[in-house]
């Protein structure tokens, strides 16, 4: 793990609730009744003796190439080779990517298992390369060993998943993230666009070990906010295999230390586990985990002494089964089936004050091609998530950012008529914004409702007195309460601040049986 010396921009998505990849389009009010039977294949117990093997041989490495496995060192080539050897007998492909950094050459190995959705790929990472100071046997051999061994025990299994793997060890990243930077600029944006989901291990051996996973929906952290759509899944995935072994998590910011970061910077969703680096162990932390409290969590972090000897077996172990349970879980999976979808490309069927009650006296929903307002910052979008045409309140800019956004109060509009299946976890998940100028207030706000036999409002972002621009998040929400009914969507902003600046957009919605 590289020390902290840059930042990653802010993300701009704003996901309050369960997060999902961007969606694509589809075809319009189209239904659907199967219902998804097929099970994800159990994760394997990962032997921690295999994993330690792989420690063994990058000491040897480092041991016989000056101490180290550093960029630009034999012994960084001796390590990707010897990954890449262990795959290639495998029945992986697998591809030696080189770049060059300061002046030497740096290598990521990439390997790739036959099998599974060439347009859904899982990829799975850990850096490879140490610092000049030491072999980096925790920093990162134990991510590297982890994953590569989980890697070979998905060739041993002949696994057949429904995603597509994708394993990569990263060089250089103790220099900046180079390798895994070089990696994500040089891939296509058609090819970026099939990766769903990337996992980073960088340091799940620590000698006195926390467990921390990213924190993909920011629910613990308050620095960098959350990741990109998707992560509070991985993060989730990665929590349900360290609660069924009773181990207490907590989340860690992407703060831009390791190679998630090239990953999230262009909408990737990201996760990970996190055993610790040159932090210092609370005593909170101490009785949440063991350890010794006023100790960092690796005293060998970047020093000749990270060798075999700075690993702490329990967490090494638990980590590399983290590591099995995800790719197993997440690759595995069935992708769930689309029950109905709109991308307002067109008409379907949406129903503006469907109540008769609404009071906004301008910036009623409409379905339309947007057209772009500013008041400090971007306020109504003028682009759209799919296609040509979204959900927007009041389509035209007028001839002020407040000529046609949300007034006088409520304005809401109602889906056609849904049938849901009476079986299966159905989800609703759609692309939006809210915006909102300083004179806000939480009277305003954007809303989603499912009406059926009975009403349930399944998101709210309210208002706030600061300034809000516009920018597309994607929510998704638990439904299943409503299986078997004829149920509508209702999507409601309001300004009920007294002429607040307030607009709202909505695309890609989705309706998803599991």
């Amino acid at each position: 793990m590289k020390l902290l010396h840059t930042t990653l921009g802010a993300l701009a998505l704003v996901v309050p609730l369960a997060l999902t990849a961007p969606a694509a389009a589809s075809p319009a009010a189209s239904t659907a009744t199967a219902t998804a039977t097929a099970m994800a294949v159990a994760p394997p117990n990962i032997p921690l003796a295999n994993v330690k093997a792989h420690l063994t041989q990058l000491q040897t490495i480092a041991t016989a190439n000056g101490g180290n496995r550093a960029h630009g060192r034999p012994g960084y080539l001796a390590s990707a080779n010897y990954v890449k050897g262990r795959l290639d007998a495998a029945g992986y492909t697998t591809t030696l990517q080189s770049f060059t950094y300061n002046g030497a050459t740096g290598y990521n190995v990439i390997a790739d298992w036959p099998g599974g959705d060439p347009n859904d790929i899982l990829m799975t990472g850990a850096h490879l390369d140490s610092v000049t100071a030491g072999p980096g046997i925790n920093d990162n051999g134990s991510g590297s060993a982890s994953i590569l061994e989980v890697a070979l025990e998905v060739s041993r299994q002949a696994l057949q998943p429904s995603k597509h793997l994708r394993f990569a060890w990263w060089g250089a990243e103790e220099l900046g993230l180079r390798g895994s930077q070089f990696y994500v600029n040089n891939l296509p944006a058609t090819e970026r666009a099939k990766i769903k989901g990337y996992l980073n291990f960088d340091m799940v051996g620590s000698p006195n070990a926390g467990y921390f996973l990213y924190d993909g929906d920011n629910s613990d952290g308050v620095g960098a906010g959350p990741g990109p759509a998707g992560s509070a899944e991985l993060e989730q995935t990665l929590q349900s295999y360290f609660a069924s072994i009773g181990v207490p998590t907590r989340g860690t910011d992407f703060d831009g230390r390791s190679d998630y970061g090239p990953f999230i910077a262009v909408g990737i969703a990201a996760g990970g586990t996190f055993t610790g680096a040159e932090g210092i162990k609370s005593s909170a932390q101490a009785q949440l985990w063991g350890g010794t409290a006023g100790q960092a969590f690796d005293p060998c972090y970047h020093r000749a002494c990270d060798t075999t000897a700075n690993i702490s077996d329990t967490a090494l172990d638990r980590n590399a089964d983290a590591v099995a349970h995800a790719v197993w879980t997440l690759g595995t999976a069935v992708p769930p089936v689309t029950v109905w979808s709109d991308t307002f490309e067109t008409s379907t069927g949406w129903v503006t004050n469907p109540d008769g009650t609404d009071t906004a006296t301008a910036g009623l929903w409409e379905r339309g091609d947007p057209e772009a307002t500013t008041s400090s910052g971007a306020k109504q979008l003028g682009t759209t998530v799919s296609g040509t045409n979204d959900l927007v309140t009041g389509r035209t800019a007028g001839s002020s950012a407040g000529a046609n956004d949300v007034d006088g109060g409520l304005s809401s509009i109602r889906s056609p008529a849904i049938t849901l299946p009476a079986s299966g976890v159905l989800k609703v998940s759609m692309s939006w914004y809210l915006a909102h100028g300083s004179n806000s207030s939480s009277a305003d706000f954007f809303r989603v409702r499912v009406v059926g036999s009975s009403s349930a409002t399944v998101f709210t972002q309210a208002g706030a007195a600061t300034d809000r621009d516009g920018a597309w998040g994607t929510a998704s929400a638990d439904i299943s309460a409503f299986a078997g009914q004829s149920v509508r969507i209702v999507i409601e902003a309001a300004d009920a601040s007294g002429a607040s600046l307030v607009e709202a957009g909505v695309d890609d919605v989705k309706i998803t049986q599991q």
